[in-house]
């Protein structure tokens, strides 16, 4: 699978991203800098990682929605084009208009850093395939703007269409207020469009997928990519 990382300024898990593709799952993997507009026909992924992109200024992913890599984003998607957005990422894609929803400050007010467990909502998508139904992943958050919104009706649709792919539950897989980390509508963790080829979560799949460090959840979300690209 041929992957693209794309970097902004400020971005600060693109490597995080890199290494889990290219040095432990063995993908071709590139950099894509925000400033150029690139040809992505011959590209299977392109993730937007983590960070504070132009030190979320206006708003988080505000003014990365503007870059000039985000035209050959878009069109990469719209193409059919598997795009992933994680964190920070995930509001890029909200602001570019790929997502559907707004990721709003904490509940609480404070950035939240810890270990969450999100249920798996859908498997029958390219970024949950390897899945069981309603398995439980243990997956990091690390946000301040991370509590998703979005309006009764469309969150409805949404559920209808099945593009909620995570949602925030406890570690029995139980959705409740005291397992919502950060005030989400629906305990929204994850979400794709329509056509299911683009996906974005707040949770950091590639901080717990290499088994060196702190346990691989994460990491079946990138072989789902890698056994359907």
């Amino acid at each position: 699978m041929k992957c693209g990382i794309v970097v902004f300024p400020g971005s600060n898990c693109d490597h995080d991203c890199f290494h889990i593709l290219k040095h432990v799952l063995s993908q071709e993997t590139h950099w894509l800098w925000h400033k150029e507009e690139a040809n992505l026909e011959s590209f299977d992924l392109v993730v937007l990682p983590g960070g504070f992109s132009y030190g979320d200024y206006l708003r988080a992913g505000a003014i990365a929605s503007f870059s000039p890599i985000m035209n050959s984003i878009v069109r990469f998607a719209k193409a059919g084009g598997k795009v992933f957005g994680i964190c920070n990422g995930f509001q890029v894609l909200l602001e570019s208009g790929l997502l559907p929803g707004t990721l709003i400050q904490n509940q609480s007010r404070k950035f939240i850093c810890k270990n969450v467990s999100v249920r798996v909502e859908n498997t029958d998508t390219p970024f949950t395939r390897n899945c069981r139904e309603n398995q439980v992943l243990e997956i990091p958050i690390a946000h301040h703007q991370g509590s998703y919104y979005i309006d009764p009706f469309s969150l409805n649709q949404l559920e209808e269409n099945g593009q909620i792919l995570f949602r925030y539950c406890d570690a029995t897989g139980k959705v409740s207020a005291e397992s919502n980390p950060n005030g989400s509508v629906g305990s929204v963790a994850g979400v794709s469009n329509e056509q299911k080829n683009v996906m974005g979560m707040m949770p950091h799949p590639e901080r717990c997928a290499d088994p060196k460090l702190m346990g691989t959840d994460g990491q079946i979300i990138f072989q789902s990519l890698i056994s359907n690209s």
